[in-house]
């Protein structure tokens, strides 16, 4: 009988593993920003989640060069192009459709943030960067391309 209940166990655990891995995966794929200001790719690495910048709404400065992080704390960073920056790193998945433990930078201010993502019911990515705990930060929904 023991015999029994733990090959029932290992075959659930088989079964639920590639669902659960698969649910966690829904999130990978390119989002918009608010406002569309952005393109987002969102990949897995191992098991953890990242996303780069793709597509910028408005690519250029005025004078025709492609948008740098300016301002990077890291002065050596700063040359480098907006459009595939990383953006959002280190999500792992939680279940219920959230991924936790991530950072999100702010190119805009050169901030890193703590992070948190979670799929909205009508298919939108809500993203919280925070300092802290999650009630102090700002809520982005994102949506898929």
């Amino acid at each position: 009988m023991r015999q029994v209940i733990f090959g029932l166990i290992f075959v659930s655990m088989v079964i639920a593993t590639p669902a659960l891995a698969s649910e966690a995966d829904v999130v990978i794929g390119e989002w918009y920003t608010k406002d569309n200001k952005a393109l987002v790719q969102i990949y897995k690495q191992g098991d953890m989640y990242s996303g780069k910048i793709v597509g910028l709404k408005e690519p250029k400065n005025e004078d025709g060069s492609a948008k740098l992080d300016t301002n990077n704390p890291d002065e050596a960073q700063r040359g480098q192009p907006i459009i595939g920056l990383n953006l959002v790193k280190g999500f792992t998945y939680k279940g219920s459709n959230k991924w936790a433990n991530g950072t999100i930078y702010d190119p805009d201010n050169g901030k890193t943030y703590k992070c948190k993502m979670s799929l909205n019911d009508d298919g939108s990515l809500k993203v919280r960067g925070f300092i802290g705990v999650s009630l102090i930060g700002r809520t982005q929904v994102w949506t898929r391309k």
